[in-house]
């Protein structure tokens, strides 16, 4: 018994030595990572559900999903960005709406009328299917939070946007204005609201705040004279739309033609 008492005070003795060894060897020594691993976990629909989550979640996502099913407007038929050259139906639908809707906060906060609207073909995520339209619509069409601004252009501006359409050679949701391009692709003929571009007049245009903030390469917008902020999402701006016309419309006018 006394042998086996001093072998296990030399087991200690022997293990608070290692401990402290280590501590300071590691103490000296600088380490640097070098490698990461990792791998994936699926997560499938096999994967097993709590159910005391799932009966929690449950109600909510009910009411969530009526909201979104319930039917606001109808479509006569499919509005789709890829439906035209310059301009598309989806696309002067959104823009039209844009200067519609928000002329109802700006005139009333700024007293003063949105002149035209220039919105971004990339932003539009989904078509506008034939059929009943509803909120969920709105959500797929426009799924991300951008609000609507307004941004003070001057006509040089205006030039300059029209160069970016010419340039970019896809159809930006655009309303409020109407040009040609001239066969050495320079814009011409440009009529804002029906009259002639004045360059030293000041437009208010109509767009998103990832475009005023310079998405897209929209860097005209970082010269406008002023910017208003209308708080106002662009999903709920078609929501709003939707919920007070019956028969949505499908813009077929030509804003945008070539010599």
């Amino acid at each position: 018994m006394v042998k086996l008492k001093k072998y296990n005070g030399f087991l200690k003795l022997f293990v608070i030595f290692l401990t402290l060894f280590f501590i300071t060897s590691c103490s000296k020594k600088n380490y640097n990572l070098t490698k990461i691993e990792g791998k994936l976990l699926p997560v499938t629909e096999k994967a097993s559900e709590t159910p005391a989550i799932e009966s929690f979640i449950a109600p909510y996502r009910n009411h969530i999903n009526k909201d979104l099913d319930s039917i606001l407007a109808y479509a006569p038929e499919t509005l789709d960005k890829s439906s035209g050259k310059w301009q598309s139906t989806i696309g002067n639908l959104m823009a039209d709406v844009c200067v519609e809707r928000g002329n109802l906060v700006f005139k009333a906060r700024e007293k003063k009328s949105i002149d035209l609207c220039l919105l971004n073909h990339g932003g539009i995520r989904a078509i506008l299917p034939k059929g009943n339209v509803t909120s969920r619509t709105a959500f797929e069409i426009m799924p991300f939070e951008n609000s609507m601004v307004v941004m003070a252009l001057k006509g040089d501006q205006i030039l300059e946007m029209c160069s970016y359409i010419i340039k970019a050679q896809k159809a930006q949701p655009l309303s409020g204005m109407t040009f040609t391009i001239a066969k050495d692709k320079t814009p011409k003929n440009i009529m804002i609201q029906g009259k002639p571009l004045d360059l030293t007049s000041t437009y208010y245009v109509a767009t998103n705040d990832y475009l005023a903030n310079g998405g897209d390469s929209m860097t005209f917008f970082a010269k406008s004279v002023q910017k208003y902020d209308l708080n106002y999402k662009l999903r709920d701006v078609l929501i709003d739309y939707f919920k007070e016309v019956d028969t949505i419309p499908v813009p077929r006018d030509i804003r945008i033609t070539e010599e």
